[in-house]
């Protein structure tokens, strides 16, 4: 395999992985999950599942951009 190919998979890996971690974050205003309160939960997950149907409706644009 390509060393070039390698170094951009690890980075995407890398990269995939931070971003879905900002976006929980994001969803629970910066708050740890043990201190959530239901309320708060629910509102996390829904803040999640607004992201997913974001993040999809970008790969979809995207597809059809190339």
């Amino acid at each position: 395999m390509d060393w070039n190919r390698l170094i951009n998979m690890v980075t995407r890996m890398f990269l995939r992985k931070a971003v879905n971690k900002g976006i929980d974050f994001a969803a629970r205003r910066g708050k740890s999950p043990a201190t959530l309160t239901p309320e708060d939960r629910q509102r996390a997950q829904s803040a999640k599942e607004m992201a997913d149907k974001a993040k999809k409706a970008a790969r979809i644009g995207r597809r059809f951009m190339k």
